[in-house]
């Protein structure tokens, strides 16, 4: 049963979703805040990104060692650290939005557009 397990499976085991998981957190900051993908898996992202956006406010040798675990590249890590965390230490939170854009043409899956604020 499945009884208040959170999170989506996205038609995957957990390794591959894992993986899946940190490929769109990696490429959604090095991509200055922004990634196209469906809804369901911007769904899935956006708390990954908030808790490490949170996280890089404070720029001390534990975060990045942190966040380098998490994030593919040291570009990655290195932008959260020197220009999001900081351009967002006075909010609380909500650091990203998501904007339907459509269906996607081939699958009509349900298109979506994940930014920073």
């Amino acid at each position: 049963m499945r009884h208040q397990k959170s999170g989506k499976k996205l038609g995957r085991t957990r390794d591959p979703r894992k993986a899946l998981l940190r490929s769109l957190a990696t490429s959604f900051v090095l991509n200055n805040g922004k990634i196209k993908t469906t809804k369901t898996k911007a769904q899935a992202v956006r708390p990954i990104i908030e808790k490490y956006i949170t996280a890089s406010k404070k720029n001390e040798l534990a975060v990045k060692r942190n966040l380098e675990k998490y994030f593919y590249t040291g570009k990655a890590v290195k932008k959260l650290l020197e220009e999001i965390g900081p351009k967002y230490k006075d909010r609380k939170g909500g650091y990203t939005r998501i904007i339907k854009i459509g269906p996607r043409s081939g699958d009509q899956a349900q298109m979506v557009s994940l930014e920073l604020v």
